[in-house]
């Protein structure tokens, strides 16, 4: 249980990393932060696939692929149903609202919002991978999830201070951001606890989750600049991340 409390808090304290970030770098280039993104996106990618679609159609027994693919496609629709109540990054025009001034404040209360809504299911793929009991895999998933919230932190801090929030006040929400995935984190991994039939559907449901955010709005959001380069990126994560379960197997 102690593993599962240390990883909830240390996915939690990657978003407050990415403000700290953003605090000490405000002019951070695009280029540089779509790779970052990209990168995060990979590493993602192979964590949905390697950590939760493969573990589930391992645990699925008979009808395995059934309940794998239900899984995928269920996580997928629930975070398109949360995107049409509270839409995220690049459909909040985000590159609009990090780099001008006088920002709305409730524009900008909305974007943060967006992030905290959505940290929730990742939170919670993070939960559920620690119910296959491969200690690795479900690590690897929480450093893969972890890594993308650098950004996602990095990019709160830039707007509230235009919007005219004090520097205090910017990091505390921002860092209760991060709080809603520790919790997202504790809550998945009690729910396949509870009982392990659920286990296949509820690491296939995580992993639509993972894909749905990865296509929908990480990719998207890193083809600004150096579209090359990011997809370089991206292949970089992915690697990394599949020579690492290779190593821990």
């Amino acid at each position: 249980m102690n593993i599962i409390v240390l990883t909830a808090l240390g996915i939690g304290s990657a978003t407050i990393v990415g403000a700290v970030i953003g605090f000490l770098f405000k002019n951070i280039s695009h280029k540089f932060s779509d790779i970052v993104l990209s990168f995060a996106a990979g590493v993602m990618l192979a964590a949905a696939v390697l950590g939760l679609v493969v573990p589930s159609l391992e645990f699925g027994g008979k009808y395995k692929l059934l309940f794998t693919i239900g899984g995928i496609f269920t996580g997928a629709v629930c975070l398109n149903v949360i995107d049409k109540a509270v839409p995220h990054l690049h459909r909040l025009a985000g590159k609009d609202i990090e780099h001008h001034q006088n920002t709305n404040l409730n524009k900008v209360l909305l974007f943060v919002c967006a992030i905290a809504i959505h940290n929730l299911p990742e939170g919670i793929a993070a939960g559920v991978s620690f119910g296959s009991g491969d200690t690795s895999k479900a690590l690897m998933i929480a450093g893969g999830i972890a890594l993308q919230n650098i950004p996602e932190g990095l990019v709160i801090i830039s707007p509230m201070l235009n919007a005219g929030v004090s520097p205090l006040r910017t990091f505390l929400i921002a860092s209760a951001t991060g709080l809603i995935e520790v919790a997202g984190t504790l809550l998945g991994y009690f729910a396949v606890s509870v009982s392990s039939s659920v286990l296949p559907f509820a690491l296939a449901f995580a992993g639509g989750t993972m894909l749905y955010v990865i296509s929908d709005e990480m990719i998207p959001e890193t083809h600004h600049s150096d579209s090359r380069g990011v997809t370089y990126a991206l292949l970089a994560g992915f690697c990394l991340m599949l020579a690492t379960d290779t190593l821990l197997s």
